[in-house]
């Protein structure tokens, strides 16, 4: 069951596909607009993937197909972290960046495997703009089932937190998170929508979408992670 909201987003002309069960990563769903951060690579610089990487079909242990077609991302929590982050990911950067003004949407169904504590599985991401190294937004899975919309209060830091949906573990659900109006973020969640202020601090910056598994746990662990399977992942920007 999700929290109820109102409205809905504006339909918007898409980018992607739904994965095939034959698809290898790249033909299911499309990567041309992607890099890949995985949770390997020197500390504080993880392995970065290209678009064109991506595209010719690359597979690892913390990237790959699953035999339904979906597009797998396992982080455990022992693995390289970004500069600003103490928690490793595996997870897709969007090649882009793009003003509040209009409309930007990112939609994906998934099903979380396994989460030790809580996963972020999509955000939008401060950019250019400005010194933050903040998100808008991110959107958790929480190991208790609770889908949970981190919002952050401005580009200094600090995140309301509101519980906007409940699955059970390996479950399919859906979200799209988006902003429209350049002050309002838009987050629909199994077809129930909800909208939030965005704070005239974030003007000045440009934004990105993220999606994968950011694991929001470490320790020495190299076995027990978040493991997050996307069947479909689009984005559209007007």
């Amino acid at each position: 069951m999700v929290t109820p909201g109102s409205g809905s987003p504006t339909p918007m002309p898409t980018a992607g596909a739904t994965a095939k069960p034959e698809a290898a990563p790249g033909s299911g769903i499309d990567l041309s607009i992607w890099q890949l951060q995985e949770p390997v690579g020197s500390p504080g610089s993880p392995t970065t993937v290209s678009a064109a990487e991506l595209q010719g079909g690359h597979e690892d242990p913390y990237f790959f197909t699953d035999s339904d077609g979906s597009l797998v991302f396992w982080s455990p929590e022992k693995g390289v972290t970004t500069p600003n982050s103490t928690y490793p990911r595996s997870e897709l950067r969007e090649n882009a960046e793009w003003s509040l003004e209009g409309t930007h949407r990112m939609s994906a169904t998934l099903r979380v495997l396994s989460v030790p504590s809580s996963v972020c599985v999509g955000q939008i991401h401060l950019g250019s703009g400005g010194s933050s190294t903040k998100p808008l937004l991110e959107l958790y899975y929480q190991a208790n089932g609770d889908i949970v919309l981190g919002t952050e209060n401005s580009p200094d830091g600090g995140q309301t937190r509101h519980t906007v949906g409940h699955v059970a573990l390996g479950e399919q659900w859906s979200y799209t998170i988006g902003v429209s109006g350049g002050d309002t973020i838009d987050l629909t969640v199994d077809g129930s929508t909800t909208h939030y202020p965005i704070a005239g601090s974030f003007t000045s910056y440009k934004q990105y979408f993220k999606a994968g598994a950011y694991n929001q746990s470490a320790s020495d662990s190299g076995t027990n992670g978040a493991k997050v399977a996307f069947s479909a992942l689009t984005v559209s920007h007007g």
